[in-house]
């Protein structure tokens, strides 16, 4: 029985909840009829690039919902008149909602393809940032916030994946870390505009990055991956076609995928005792234990409420100083992304987790001696440059590893036949640990900022371990490789 044959049923009942268009199915001879925008996007790298560039608007909005709270929390709590509390439950009730869109994600991706599902992701995004932008009082906002938050928790799984399904092995990790560039962008841009705007505007303006993903998604082929799961053999070879340019032998490739998703089909669901093979728990447990290691650092409970803790650290500018920050994080990101194919994704990792570390203790010295200088002292102003230069170099060392190569590893090393499910295990733990971090943040810091940053400071030399013995490299590997490894 051919490949077709064997997942005709399946094809018949998975359809991608958007057509993948027809203009990547022409061939060279009508090349000359088609406009040269359209040209360029018939050579692999320009299209590969293209799709990527489409759906880091899914990230964008990530990261834009992730900044939002730090420039917004005095006028809301003055506008509304809401309580310290009530603002934190408003900042960690993007997590709720991210945690049941993470356990939603897996399988609205696996069933209704990459690009259904980050349609499915904009919508509630769009109606959250216009009821946070015309609430009245807490409990429009808090509603506003968890749909936004249901949509960000099915962009951070379905985005890496799509990213890790369509590149090309020697430009994955480079492409996969467009996907926290896009966040750090995101924050970047909800603490500049909050420099000029209101609260209400700014949500307003949160409905642009999923306004203009909808339209993008009809121009994008479907995960070629994905297809061949699904036994779609006509669409999957074309849309693997345009991703590697109409003049590349693409029959290795498809063979490759072809083997790789016939041996996960022939045992499509798994029990639970199977868990305990190797090839099951050993990625299954390093992506989890990155996700939620990232999180424990504490680096949203920095990014959430940053002007709060440099003007605990005596910066008078503190919302400048804010978008300071998302500007050197996005330059750090960048840096990434030229490097992950370059260094790779182990050595990475360990610099910025020994980076941050460092840092975190740093800032939880100069934190506690301010306890013991006075405020008009000299040395007191040098303990607030020292805290801002450590909190920047824990931005920059978070930026250079630990913010996009979690997800990145998440995406390449999970089997086939689990990564629904264990993905969504893996976002949902990463989510979960982030709302106890954003929901703790600000009571941790009243209790002590010095005692505060000194914990997650020894998460980070916890992750050095963690990455050191278990996390392997799978720089210049493809994912059918990465994946055969665990048996």
């Amino acid at each position: 029985m051919s490949f077709r044959d064997d997942n005709e049923e399946a094809a018949n009942l998975r359809k991608p909840f958007l057509h993948t268009g027809s203009w990547y199915k022409m061939g060279s001879r009508q090349s000359s009829i088609m406009s040269s925008s359209a040209q360029m996007l018939r050579d692999g790298s320009v299209s590969v690039v293209f799709c990527v560039l489409v759906v880091a608007l899914g990230p964008i909005q990530f990261g834009f919902t992730c900044g939002y709270s730090s420039p917004t929390q005095a006028q809301i709590i003055s506008d509304l008149k809401l309580t310290i509390s009530e603002f934190s439950i408003f900042g960690s009730l993007a997590n709720v909602g991210a945690m049941v869109g993470a356990i939603a994600s897996g399988q609205i991706a696996e069933y209704i393809g990459r690009k259904g599902s980050l349609m499915i992701a904009a919508v509630p995004n769009i109606i959250g940032w216009l009821i946070i932008s015309f609430s009245k009082d807490s409990s429009f906002l808090f509603m506003g916030r968890l749909l936004e938050g249901f949509g960000v928790g099915v962009i951070s799984y379905t985005v890496p994946v799509y990213i890790a399904e369509i590149a090309p092995q020697n430009m994955r990790g480079s492409l996969g870390s467009v996907n926290q560039l896009s966040v750090t962008i995101g924050i970047m841009l909800a603490y500049l505009l909050g420099l000029f705007v209101n609260w209400r505007v700014l949500a307003v303006l949160g409905v642009l990055p999923c306004t203009l993903l909808i339209p993008g998604l009809f121009f994008i082929p479907e995960s070629p991956r994905w297809l061949a799961k699904m036994g779609m053999t006509e669409d999957f070879e074309s849309s693997l076609q345009v991703l590697r340019g109409f003049d590349t032998d693409i029959s290795i490739e498809v063979n490759e995928i072809k083997r790789s998703v016939a041996s996960s089909s022939r045992r499509t669901a798994i029990r639970f005792a199977e868990l305990k093979r190797k090839r099951y728990w050993f990625p299954l447990m390093i992506g989890i234990g990155l996700l939620v290691l990232q999180q424990l650092s504490g680096i949203n409970g920095v990014l959430f409420y940053s002007s709060n803790i440099f003007a605990n650290a005596g910066i008078s500018s503190s919302n400048v100083a804010t978008f300071g920050l998302g500007v050197v994080q996005v330059v750090a990101t960048g840096v990434n992304t030229w490097l992950m194919d370059k260094a790779g994704r182990r050595l990475l990792l360990l610099i910025s987790s020994s980076g941050m570390a460092a840092s975190f203790f740093l800032v939880s010295v100069a934190f506690f001696l301010e306890g013991f200088v006075s405020e008009d002292s000299r040395f007191y102003s040098i303990l607030g440059i020292l805290s801002l230069v450590g909190l920047v170099t824990v931005v920059i060392s978070f930026s250079l590893g630990v913010g996009a190569i979690p997800w990145v590893i998440m995406s390449e090393i999970l089997p086939v036949n689990i990564k629904s499910l264990a993905g969504s295990v893996a976002t949902l733990a990463n989510w979960l640990v982030s709302w106890i971090v954003t929901m703790t943040a600000n009571f941790l810091l009243d209790w002590s900022s010095g005692g505060t940053f000194l914990i997650y400071g020894i998460v980070c030399a916890f992750t050095v371990a963690f990455v050191s013995l278990w996390v392997p490299e799978t720089k210049g590997r493809s994912l059918e490789e990465i994946q055969f490894s665990f048996r």
